[in-house]
């Protein structure tokens, strides 16, 4: 009777190397990334002086690697190493753990769907403080210029949020070449240009409003987002559901896996 029992309960071999497989493609990643962001704190000379971290005004991009790559250690390292090992407590802890961030991206899309004035005076904040801070990190500075350039934009609201800057802000006292300018991402690309002339938006703010549209983008970035969001709402929706499902189906299987492995032992503990 007792040999029948355990016959009639086993780990599925697929379940456990199905999550061992996607695991520790996560934990490599994971680890990838953590330590890109630490390369990257190195050469900044963060990592000499700590405290330097919480100095910078702005977004420091090297964070967005450091704490996507520190989630995925984790939920690699907890359902690779508790597939591998068959350990219920890492299993579990890795449904709980992807369960909470299911549950965090459930209410932010909710949130940001009933408050949506709300986040976008968020974003302006957040996008002016990282334009005073513009000159302080070269990561911030490459992020702020890849944005411009990709959503064809300038400032938060438009190319007057660069007042904001010290060294681009139109008063009298400062002495900055860069004065009453605008960074060269905020400039209208000429297709016949092959090197960036990173010169094109000095002074143009000086300009009339009327002359400046035909050398920058004289849209902000924000309502480009939105635009960007409402053109591409068929994709950004598709690609949250696909997420979300995902996140569902990876729960669904470490739990069925801990229900095959507390089914053994308990057949073992009666046999």
């Amino acid at each position: 009777m007792s040999g029948n029992l355990y016959k009639d309960h086993e780990v599925s071999c697929c379940i456990k190397y199905f999550i061992f497989g996607f695991n520790i493609l996560f934990w490599l990643l994971g680890m990838a990334l953590v330590g890109i962001g630490l390369w990257a704190w190195s050469e900044k000379g963060v990592l000499s002086n700590i405290s330097s971290i919480t100095d910078l005004g702005g977004l420091d991009p090297v964070w967005l690697f450091m704490v996507v790559g520190g989630v995925m250690f984790i939920l690699g390292f907890a359902g690779c190493i508790g597939a591998l090992r068959e350990n219920t407590f890492l299993l579990k802890f890795f449904s709980v753990f992807l369960g909470i961030i299911f549950f965090l991206e459930l209410t932010a899309g909710v949130l940001a769907f009933a408050f949506k004035d709300w986040i976008k005076d968020q974003l302006n904040l957040f996008i002016n403080n990282n334009i005073r801070a513009y000159r302080d990190d070269i990561d911030l500075q490459n992020l702020i210029d890849f944005t411009q350039e990709y959503w064809e934009c300038c400032g938060a609201f438009g190319a007057d949020d660069w007042n904001l800057n010290i060294y681009f802000n139109c008063t009298d006292g400062n002495p900055s070449r860069e004065k009453c300018g605008v960074p060269f991402s905020c400039c209208t690309k000429d297709p016949a240009e092959d090197v960036i002339n990173t010169q094109c938006g000095y002074d143009i703010r000086a300009k009339p409003d009327s002359e400046q549209k035909d050398d920058i983008n004289v849209k902000g970035c924000v309502p480009q987002f939105e635009k960007w969001l409402q053109d591409n709402l068929t994709l950004v929706a598709g690609i949250f559901i696909g997420v979300a499902l995902l996140q569902i189906f990876g729960i669904c299987l470490a739990q069925n896996l801990v229900s095959d492995i507390e089914a053994v032992q308990a057949s073992c503990f009666f046999t």
